[in-house]
């Protein structure tokens, strides 16, 4: 009886086979061949390592100051001298035009003049961290925490591609976000959860969305996954009522098998391993991501902590302190944004219209839940080797829009980062006298992401995933990593 083949399988035998094996033996070298069947769920707050898995825990180049990253993106583009970059000459010369030297490039016309910041700011505590008063509660209990970069510069003055920057290193989609390369470069320290989660805004995603949190050119298994802040965290989690585990067991058992058929002919799809991967993640998942996020659990103290008793604080408090409970259950990296484009004018920080009236409500939002978040790590004893990353997709102009607002501008803006035993109570860099430019000790994105490998223990430049013939890198060839960060 004659044997047939299909043509891939056939070139693969006939001509591939050696070089096949060899990518084999180096996806299974990587943990990437996906799991083998039967597995049992393990505790949901420990390491429960049952199988081969592409987040199994790997050694850092070096001894790290955080085990783990909470990012919190303010989407929209928040105003650096409306917030953390006071700039006194903007009311010394408020009316007077901005004094550049060549084109001054606006995203959506009508320049004014220069604008005073509506909003005043204060010093606080023993740094004398200059702080506007839209951050009241960060301010008078955590300014000594906070290390502000002021003199951070991007590369494009659209929203898209300046938050894929942020997230990749590139203005281009495709490309492996941040907490990829941690998930890809350091694994999780609990196989019941994914190493990289991502909880969005309930008004909507952030511009660009899933290429946000994309794993690009890396296998498709060390892209964030979605987790909702409310209820079921992933869609169809649950099993239909009336299936035991034994039978879900025996199904993905099955389905285990027939992918690995599948992968046996083609041992280079990457997506089919992750697809492996994610089903058993999946099936463990089922009793460990709805303890993850039932906030109800909480004592109402931490609930109030947080905000979630006021209906303005609440939506974000809920995503601040699921990203605690996710932290200190071992997910690597937690990716929280604020501002979701519902309406981008009022649902996100792009202040276009009026930058008091839509800064005074975003804050408000904020303020609580992120200072609930640092005070509660604090308390646990997770703040030192936590890092907390506060940012946005750039800054804004000096200069009104229409009277009101204030346009985008990539030149400038302002982060700060908390926790990792960093230095706080210190402003790092600076823009010019008006917030345009970066000025001093200028930040590009690449060293802002060295800075962030650097405190969880891996050097920038050997984190590295061959990519068509290179080695690539998240800070491609650029990067030096902050020194006042660095220093412990």
């Amino acid at each position: 009886m004659p044997r047939f083949v299909d043509r891939r399988k056939f070139l693969f035998e006939a001509g591939g086979g050696l070089s096949g094996l060899g990518l084999a033996t180096l996806l299974a070298q990587d943990n990437l061949l996906g799991a083998e069947s039967g597995v049992t769920p393990a505790g949901c707050a420990t390491g429960g390592v049952v199988t081969s898995s592409p987040f199994a825990p790997k050694p850092p180049h070096f001894a790290p100051r955080a085990k783990r990253v909470i990012s919190l993106f303010m989407s929209g583009g928040v105003s650096q001298m409306d917030t953390y970059d006071p700039k006194p000459a903007l009311t010394k010369f408020a009316g007077e035009p901005l004094p550049v030297t060549g084109d001054l490039i606006v995203r959506q016309g009508h320049p004014g003049p220069l604008m005073p910041s509506p909003f005043t700011f204060k010093q606080y505590g023993q740094g004398g961290l200059p702080i506007s008063e839209l951050f009241p509660r960060i301010a008078e209990n955590h300014a000594d925490r906070l290390a502000v970069i002021r003199s951070v510069k991007g590369r494009s003055n659209d929203h898209v591609m300046a938050s894929y920057e942020l997230a990749s290193g590139t203005v281009r989609m495709g490309w492996p976000s941040v907490g990829s390369w941690v998930a890809y470069g350091l694994g999780s320290d609990n196989q019941n959860l994914p190493a990289f989660v991502v909880i969005y805004d309930a008004r909507g995603g952030p511009f660009g969305g899933p290429s946000n949190w994309s794993a690009g050119y890396m296998p498709a298994a060390y892209q964030g996954t979605i987790f909702r802040s409310k209820g079921n965290p992933i869609f169809d989690l649950r099993p239909p009522e009336g299936v035991s585990d034994d039978a879900m067991r025996s199904r993905l058992g099955l389905l285990d098998k027939l992918n690995a058929m599948d992968l046996e002919k083609n041992p280079a799809n990457s997506e089919l391993a992750a697809r492996i991967s994610a089903y058993e993640l999946a099936f463990r998942m089922q009793s460990c991501a709805p303890e993850a996020v039932d906030v109800d659990r909480e004592p109402e103290a931490t609930k109030k902590l947080y905000g979630i008793d006021n209906p303005i604080t609440a939506p974000f408090g809920r995503q601040c302190l699921i990203a605690r409970r996710l932290a200190e259950r071992g997910v690597r990296y937690v990716q929280l944004y604020h501002g979701g484009i519902g309406n981008q004018n009022t649902d996100t920080w792009d202040a276009h219209g009026n930058v008091k009236e839509n800064h005074t409500a975003h804050a408000a939002e904020t303020d609580t839940p992120i200072a609930g978040l640092l005070t509660d790590l604090k308390e646990r004893g997770l703040l030192d080797d936590t890092l907390v990353l506060w940012h946005s997709e750039f800054g804004r102009m000096p200069i009104s829009q229409r009277g009101l607002g204030r346009d985008h501008n990539p030149g400038a803006m302002s982060i700060w980062m908390a926790g990792a035993k960093i230095h706080g109570g210190q402003a790092i860099g600076a823009s010019d006298d008006f917030g345009y430019k970066a000025s001093q000790q200028v930040v590009t994105v690449h060293d802002l992401h060295a800075t962030i490998l650097h405190l969880l223990g891996m050097d920038h430049t050997k984190l590295t995933f061959a990519f068509q013939g290179r080695k690539m890198r998240l800070t491609d060839v650029y990067g030096e990593v902050i020194p006042q960060i660095a220093k412990a």
